[in-house]
């Protein structure tokens, strides 16, 4: 009798544990980088590049990080007066058209 309940529990028990099965999911993320020269600037929001393939418009990220080509960050008195439109710009961005998350600006000019 032991060894039919034994046999039993062991059996239910066995099926639970084949049920459990854990599944892993895997998010890739890339970065691509866009460039041209500003047409449209709205700081906090968007921005409109005039690329060789015609206008392109990115949203800005909740953090945006503005740099020079050689990679000094900019504060914000220095992004006002230097991020313009009809300045030639670097982007980096997450996602596809239209929903093109930028999160780093670089300007060409040191």
């Amino acid at each position: 009798m032991k060894k039919v309940l034994l046999s039993i529990a062991l059996a239910c028990v066995a099926t639970f544990a084949w049920g459990q099965v854990s599944q892993e999911t895997t998010t890739t993320t890339t970065t691509t980088e866009g460039n041209g020269t500003i047409t449209e600037y709205t700081p906090g929001s968007a921005i409109v590049l005039k690329e060789t393939s015609g206008p392109v418009r990115y949203r800005f990220g909740k953090n945006v990080t503005y740099v020079t080509r050689s990679g000094r960050v900019l504060d914000e008195t220095t992004v006002k007066t230097r991020v313009k439109v009809g300045v030639p710009v670097r982007v980096h961005y997450v996602g596809t058209a239209p929903d093109m998350m930028v999160d780093r600006v670089i300007l060409d000019e040191d």
